[in-house]
């Protein structure tokens, strides 16, 4: 099995996604990213996941 590095840009949005996840975990005066942070951190680590296997992403 073959690993891909992801693109910059793919990286760049996991992280997004998961600071969005750790600032909605200990912020908790933010409802809407709050409520969701659980969500949010999944998603970044799943996008990083599938861009590992995908080539090009």
């Amino acid at each position: 099995m073959k690993f891909n590095p992801p693109k910059k840009i793919t990286f760049w949005i996991t992280v997004v996604l998961a600071a969005l996840g750790l600032i909605g975990f200990f912020v908790t005066s933010i409802p809407l990213i709050s409520a969701y942070y659980f969500w949010f951190l999944l998603a970044g680590y799943v996008v990083l996941a599938v861009s590992l296997f995908v080539k090009g992403m």
